[in-house]
């Protein structure tokens, strides 16, 4: 499961681009009861979105015609300049060169071979997420790919991840999911899908996908819609893990909602 312990390769960061910053956080403070901190003048209108006063994600305004709305997963690392070189070694793009954020740390934004985008954050004053888990914070990603084994081969290349295959309920098939190196099934934080099995993501290019905890899966689509979000896919159950939904914010942001299982 996700943590804070801020481990190499875990996903240590999240944030939204979006065309309506106002907007988008009355959504956001509506649906998972966000606080938007605003990073003031220096950050080019880079916010905090925050709950009880931890942060859970961060924002950007952007233009749609210079990004589309969406989210994005960062995964830690102690070096962002040696994780370029092992992206375009193992056949990976590299969008935006290692830059510093200040002293708050070093990013770079990538996309693997099959072009699914994911960044990289290398800690300064700033670690990463405060709080993960929780409902309304990240507690899970998720990739769709084309290609499950290159994919399985690019990423245990740039960050050694540890892979264990589970089978589905109802005999569907099996579902891959990944931990850092050396962690165990415990820090399992994200899985593998192949893009044309979920007629959802089908029509979508690779892409990774961010699930939020919620503690009610149903009553949180439901806000959702009303505050102006889509539904793209109704809530429903998976046996033993939880009952989870996707769907799109006012803007057009994609995203999950994850209701897991309460475990004695």
């Amino acid at each position: 499961m996700l943590s804070t312990n801020f481990v190499a390769g875990a996903p240590s960061w999240a944030d939204l681009t979006t065309p309506d910053m106002a907007g988008a956080s009355a959504f956001y403070q509506g649906l998972f009861g966000w606080d938007t901190i605003s990073g003031g003048p220096d950050t080019g209108g880079y916010s905090m979105f925050q709950l009880g006063g931890r942060t859970v994600a961060g924002a950007m305004p952007m233009p749609s015609e210079q990004a589309p709305p969406a989210w994005s997963v960062y995964f830690q690392t102690h070096d962002a300049d040696a994780t370029a070189a092992s992206v375009r070694e193992a056949g990976g793009s590299v969008l935006s060169e290692p830059v510093d954020v200040m002293d708050f740390g070093r990013m770079a934004i990538f996309t693997d071979p099959a072009g699914a985008g994911f960044s990289v954050w290398q800690p300064g004053k700033l670690m990463g997420l405060e709080r993960v888990q929780d409902p309304g914070s990240l507690c899970w990603v998720e990739l769709y790919t084309s290609d499950e084994g290159a994919a399985t081969g690019f990423y245990s290349s740039v960050f050694r991840w540890e892979t264990i295959s589970m089978p589905m309920p109802g005999g569907t098939g099996t579902y891959r999911m990944v931990n850092p190196a050396g962690e165990g099934a415990d820090a399992m934080f994200g899985g593998f899908v192949p893009i044309g099995s979920d007629q959802t993501e089908s029509d979508i290019p690779p892409h990774w996908l961010l699930y939020f905890e919620v503690a009610d899966c149903d009553g949180t689509v439901a806000e959702a819609e009303r505050l102006g979000g889509t539904v793209r896919a109704a809530p429903m159950d998976i046996e033993g893990v939880g009952r989870f939904a996707k769907l799109t914010d006012p803007y057009g942001a994609r995203f999950a909602l994850m209701q897991g299982v309460k475990r004695d």
